[in-house]
């Protein structure tokens, strides 16, 4: 018999119970200073701490809880044994104080990458430099319940009060632990609740799931759905890379789970990799093919590789199935609007705004196709509803001004300029429409420096050196103005294709008259004919 056969399980990790008792031997003989640290999840945690004071009674055991993070250890250890009789005392929580320094690698399984760190956590930078006054103030023993990512920490970056440990202890998590957390986290995923939380809380969530999926008794069916929430809670915090390498493992779990192959395009589309999304939407729609969620997904993203009646086909598969779905309507009337079809658009946005009445961006999206079709009072109204939606979006302002400047308003297209400039003050748009609004009104000057303000911010914005240079001239600036005027056509020598139209011969030949130079008016009005025919 081969003698190294009988230490076959020496390398295994201890049974639960096992870990446990031992625990309890070293607790019951310790007695004065003494540090120990276990290793264990948050709901173990909670259990060790119901049954300690049962299993020693002789012992006076006090609980310290942290919920978030600290600096200093000293003090709130000081109030909490202030004035008791304590010999146990167990601390809970610690990692919290670690979490904003943890940069692991999100898309593997892999423990933290704690030896990078340049810093040393101030926590634990407190613990090493105070080693001493906790050993002479507080004859206890403190028992720190923690993840293995933290005890990591103290071994790396607390080693001085760490080698005063008078033991280490991993108690395994039971199967029926992971079970019930494993099932917690699934039933709490909420990308929309993730968007919600803190840095810290999604790194918290993150190495819950991570520790999870390294339990042995972890079954493969629950491990996809751990890597697809690890996956979420990532894209959640930007980290889109990390993000599809979970969704990758996830599908080596499950091939046919088509959330993951859904969510892995959503990632894909955040890094622009377009074509990559589609394939993923595609694998999606093999294993789940009437999903309208996928639909509208894969709409999008062929709408981003600009192929947009395979898009709108998309939409339309995805309406069908759920005609009360607003998003996939919305969406729609996008596509049409590019499809130049302005009329379906409409209906479009219509939909998606009897569904969902508070949709701004379709109300939005719906002034700007009535606008398009000239039905400015139409156009008027659905502005109006945008902005008393969402108050601070400076384009429905500006198309609000935009459709009361083409209604005569213009000292009411002028306040809805200001609005959008109060909101957003370098859109050029709006500096240079309520520089229309202004030479309408006839206040020249303050048209001129609205253009200015417009061309500050885009300096080669023809259109606002054109009409600086009609305001110019109607100043009687005819230098400046046939300047500004230049200026435009030298930046797109094709205006000069569209400046001469009938309203520009109006406006010339009215200033012409004005000054008495009738034979000039006649030569100008030969000259834009000219212009006008050769163009």
């Amino acid at each position: 018999m081969n003698p190294n056969l009988s230490d076959w399980d020496d390398d295994l990790p201890p049974e639960p119970e096992e870990a446990y008792q031992d625990l309890l031997r070293a607790l019951r003989r310790k007695s004065g200073f003494g540090l120990f640290f276990v290793q264990c999840t948050p709901v173990e945690a909670d259990n060790l701490i119901i049954k300690l004071p049962q299993e020693i009674p002789q012992k006076k055991i006090a609980v310290l809880r942290f919920v978030e993070a600290i600096d200093n250890l000293y003090q709130p250890v000081a109030e909490s044994v202030k004035d008791k009789q304590v010999d146990i005392l167990l601390i809970k929580g610690l990692e919290y104080s670690l979490y904003k320094y943890e940069k692991r690698s999100f898309g593997e399984i892999t423990e933290g990458q704690f030896s990078n760190l340049i810093s040393v956590p101030h926590i634990l930078n407190h613990l090493n430099q105070q080693r001493e006054r906790f050993r002479d103030d507080f004859p206890i023993s403190f028992v720190f319940l923690l993840r293995s990512f933290s005890i990591n920490y103290f071994i790396h970056r607390a080693p001085d009060f760490f080698d005063w440990r008078s033991g280490v202890f991993e108690l395994p998590t039971a199967p029926e632990v992971v079970e019930q957390e494993s099932t917690r986290l699934l039933l709490e995923g909420d990308y929309e609740e993730y968007l919600k939380l803190s840095s810290e809380q999604k790194i918290e969530k993150v190495i819950e799931i991570q520790d999870l999926l390294t339990e042995k008794d972890q079954p493969e069916s629950r491990k996809a759905g751990l890597l697809v929430e690890q996956g979420n809670l990532l894209d959640a915090a930007k980290e889109y890379e990390a993000a599809i390498t979970s969704y990758n493992q996830a599908l080596k779990f499950q091939p046919d789970y088509y959330q993951a192959w859904n969510n892995q395009g959503k990632a894909l589309r955040n890094l622009g990799r377009y074509e990559e999304a589609l394939a993923s939407f595609e694998q999606a729609l093999k294993f789940q093919p009437d999903d309208y969620i996928v639909l509208n997904n894969k709409g999008i993203e062929l709408w981003n590789l600009r192929r947009y009646e395979e898009a709108l086909a998309s939409y339309n598969e995805a309406v069908q199935i759920k005609p009360d779905d607003p998003q996939a309507w919305y969406n729609r009337g996008i596509t049409l609007w590019d499809l130049e079809r302005y009329e379906e658009a409409l209906a479009s946005y219509n939909e998606a705004v009897q569904i969902k009445p508070d949709y701004q961006e379709a109300w939005h999206n719906q002034g700007n196709t009535l606008g398009k079709l000239e039905r400015y009072e139409e156009a008027l109204a659905s502005y109006v509803r945008t902005v008393t939606i969402q108050p601070d979006k400076h384009e429905a302002w500006h198309g609000k001004g935009f459709a009361l400047g083409q209604l005569g308003c213009d000292e009411e297209a002028l306040t809805a300029f200001n609005e959008a400039l109060k909101i957003k003050p370098d859109y050029h748009q709006a500096w240079y429409n309520r520089g229309h609004a202004l030479s309408n009104l006839g206040r020249n000057e303050e048209a001129i420096a609205s253009y200015d303000q417009a061309l500050k911010i885009k300096p080669d914005y023809h259109y606002a050196w054109y009409y600086k240079g009609a305001a110019l001239i109607k100043l009687g600036r005819w230098k400046e103005g046939n300047k500004s005027i230049n200026k435009a056509i030298e930046i797109n020598p094709d205006f000069v294709k569209n400046i001469f139209n009938i309203q520009n011969k109006q406006i010339i030949t009215s200033l012409l008259q004005k000054l008495g130079f009738q034979k000039l008016v006649q030569i100008a009005i030969s000259f834009l004919r000219i212009i006008e025919f050769r163009g």
